[in-house]
């Protein structure tokens, strides 16, 4: 199942640990199929029916760790990390900024007790708020008092909020027992690389030890530190969601490597992210013209690594001070002067009342999916379409066409439907008129899909989507979005077979993330 070998720094007493929980992640259910040896998880597809007990406990309600959980389930940052020990050639931090939507920018910083007060603030408010991270704007643990008093104070009054941080790794190997002293037991790691020679054009220094590395030898400490860090929590038994930017010619065909490494470690997800590299960003990728990944390229790679270890595919790329559900941003709701003026009452009973009402919601949109794979038994196709969904949430078909922000994009076969990223567009409804030009981008976003779902649409983008060839549906309003998919594909297919419609690929598509949120 796992060769030992491959942690040549672990002693025999670590390795039994690890081993013990990659074999109960391994050899459930829903793993058999994919796992080959060492396989680490089943990702974040993984349900109560394919998961060990104590890792669904764990994933269950964190949207971050279960694609099913991310529609019903809300998370919020808060930014009391300001510093950072490395520079990363993608990355451009500001503090003051409510336009960007991208990791990094934040409105406001907030002292530990700041934060603890506008967690209780948002989880009373918001009771499907499940899990506090801690992610910047800097890294959390080059902020480690700031950081763990953060979450001390959190415990103290909500015990029932998961506690998550997310790291470039630089200082993990020397905080892993502050990390379970305080019992955060979701841990983010950022690994672009596994070469030094890669690691290099992405990252011009580090600063550990109280000396600056640069070029090789940074990129050698920085990788040594990150997957030594990443065994030491594994062997403790905490669950390791690993990050990487995908950046075309320096990294896309490495990130296969990195992989391989991160699941010999016990990594529990790998998330691949798109490059933000926008000139208007800053960062010095951005500056010098490197280009992100088109959307076909980058689930080319999630595919590749997939086979391997299951990817994390709703990845928002969030701000380091986001609240809400995946894909929304309630932070201005929660700004310090509103939090300092509130009465804040955590009534721990109602919140898991109505978080038992969410988990009935969430069965029940399972059960539907069911029954609609159901109705494709038998059918033998290789088709697979995308398809493009306007959603505010809970699962459901449930959002204008004009006023998205996003769409979610699924992967519909006789297999069933299955998650496979999201697309953030311009709002096309701007001052109740339709704009043609950002009907362009959107087109632009969702090129890949035959169809894209809304809840409603007006005649005028109806017409330019079917222009486009996307047929815009909006008979499922309201409805469960994985039984609709899943209904459309066996129409599609009987359409297909009589001849009445011909199958053809898609093209490309546009990723446009971190785009302006006033834009």
């Amino acid at each position: 199942m796992f060769d030992a070998e491959q942690l040549p720094d672990a002693g025999e007493g670590q390795i039994k640990p690890l081993n013990d929980l990659l074999q109960k992640i391994a050899a459930s259910k829903g793993c058999e199929t994919k796992a080959g040896p060492g396989k680490s998880g089943c990702g974040s597809t993984g349900t109560e029916s394919t998961l060990p007990p104590e890792i669904w406990e764990k994933v269950k309600n964190h949207p971050c760790y279960s694609e099913q959980a991310h529609h019903h389930f809300a998370r919020m940052h808060v930014a009391v990390a300001p510093a950072c020990n490395i520079q990363c050639n993608y990355c451009n931090r500001k503090y003051d900024c409510a336009n960007e939507s991208r990791p990094g920018v934040v409105s406001e910083r907030l002292t530990p007790e700041q934060a603890a007060k506008k967690v209780f603030a948002v989880a009373s408010t918001i009771p499907q708020m499940t899990v506090l991270g801690i992610a910047g704007p800097g890294d959390p643990l080059a902020n480690p008092e700031k950081t763990f008093k953060t979450f001390e104070l959190v415990a103290q009054t909500a015990p029932d909020i998961k506690l998550c941080v997310s790291t470039n790794g630089l200082m993990l190997p020397k905080l892993v027992d502050r990390i379970c002293q305080y019992n955060i037991d979701h841990v983010t790691i950022t690994v672009n690389m596994v070469d030094p020679e890669v690691g290099a054009k992405i990252y011009p220094w580090i600063f550990y030890e109280h000396k600056r590395y640069t070029g090789v030898e940074a990129a050698r400490i920085l990788s040594e530190n990150q997957l030594r860090g990443l065994e030491m929590l594994t062997e403790r038994g905490i669950l390791c969601k690993i990050n990487s930017v995908m950046i075309p010619g320096v990294n896309d065909e490495h990130l296969v490597e990195v992989n391989k490494a991160v699941k010999a470690r016990g990594a529990f997800l790998h998330n691949i992210m798109p490059l933000i590299s926008a000139p208007e960003h800053g960062t010095v990728f951005g500056m010098n013209g490197q280009r992100g990944p088109t959307a076909q390229e980058l689930k080319a790679l999630q595919d590749a690594c997939e086979g391997d270890m299951n990817m994390m595919r709703h990845c928002r790329q969030c701000r380091a001070d986001a609240v809400g559900l995946l894909g929304e941003d309630r932070s201005d709701e929660f700004t310090t002067e509103k939090v300092m003026a509130m009465e804040i009452d955590y009534d721990l009973e109602a919140r898991k009342a109505y978080q038992a009402k969410v988990e009935a919601e969430r069965d029940a949109t399972q059960a539907a999916k069911a029954d609609e794979l159901a109705k494709l038994a038998g059918e033998k196709a290789d088709i697979a379409i995308q398809i493009a969904v306007a959603t505010k949430g809970n699962g459901r078909v449930n959002e204008h066409f004009g006023h998205a922000t996003e769409f979610q994009i699924y992967e519909v076969s006789t297999a069933g439907a299955k998650f496979i990223g999201h697309r953030r567009v311009d709002l096309y409804c701007q001052g109740g008129f339709g704009d043609d030009d950002k009907l362009e981008t959107v087109i632009r976003a969702i090129n890949d899909c035959a169809a894209v779902f809304v809840a409603r649409i007006g005649t005028c983008p109806k017409e330019g989507l079917l222009k486009a060839g996307i047929d815009p549906v909006d008979r499922f309003a309201h409805e469960y979005i994985e039984q609709s998919a899943l209904a459309y594909f066996k129409e599609y297919l009987e359409k297909v077979q009589s001849g009445e419609i011909e199958h053809v690929a898609r093209g490309d598509a546009d990723i446009r993330q971190g785009a302006f949120t006033a834009a």
